[in-house]
């Protein structure tokens, strides 16, 4: 069993879809600003700190629950960044516009940092992903932040969804760019003896 600290849908899908068995793990948010960005701090130590904040709060969250405690812990973050300056997850329609406005046209930066916990020791990763938007024009940034997709999102765009309309191309790992780089995630549970979990699908064929 492998618990997953993050309230990220995407990352349970990506799981679901490896046939990887999880729970996810609610991890109360603690007070304050939600995942700060420190004063002059760099995109890939940003995603680096902060994947690592979350899998201590989680271990120390899970620690404290009537749960079984030899499962593996797994965390992420991902952060969108346009010339090393990070862009978070808008906090309303206008800067969902500006983010995106932003970075029509333009090459911007996608970092993907994993922390696994297991028996006493964690590992970690990170993935640097580049992402190139074609020009937008203001009807198809309007029509895009009134579908309440960029909500959430880091960068204020989710790849999976309709922002798949604005990408001319891509350097780099899909899922990494979707929240969980499911490349680095298979070299970490290798690193921990875990890789059996990547290949307990289903063994019915009609449950596959």
């Amino acid at each position: 069993m492998l618990y997953l600290a993050s309230a990220s849908p995407r990352r349970h899908e990506l799981l679901k879809q490896l046939n990887i068995a999880h729970q996810v793990l609610h991890v109360p948010t603690p007070e304050g600003e939600d995942e700060p960005i420190m004063a002059g701090e760099q995109p890939a130590d940003y995603a680096q700190r902060t994947a690592q904040e979350k899998l201590q709060r989680a271990y120390q969250w899970l620690s404290q629950q009537d749960l079984p405690q030899t499962a593996a812990i797994l965390c992420a973050d991902t952060c969108v960044a346009l010339d090393d300056e990070v862009l978070g997850k808008p906090n309303d329609i206008d800067q969902a516009r500006q983010f995106l406005q932003r970075l029509s046209g333009r090459a911007h930066w996608v970092y993907t940092a994993q922390a696994l916990y297991h028996r006493g020791q964690s590992y970690h990763s990170l993935s640097r992903n580049k992402v190139l938007f074609r020009a937008l024009n203001e009807t198809e940034i309007e029509h895009y932040c009134r579908s309440q997709e960029p909500f959430g999102k880091a960068g204020g765009y989710a790849i999976q969804g309709q922002a798949s309309y604005f990408i001319d191309s891509l350097q780099g790992r899909y899922s990494a760019v979707m929240g969980l780089d499911v490349y680095d995630l298979y070299q970490l549970l290798q690193q921990a003896n875990l890789g059996h979990l990547c290949w307990q699908g289903p063994t019915d064929p009609e449950q596959a």
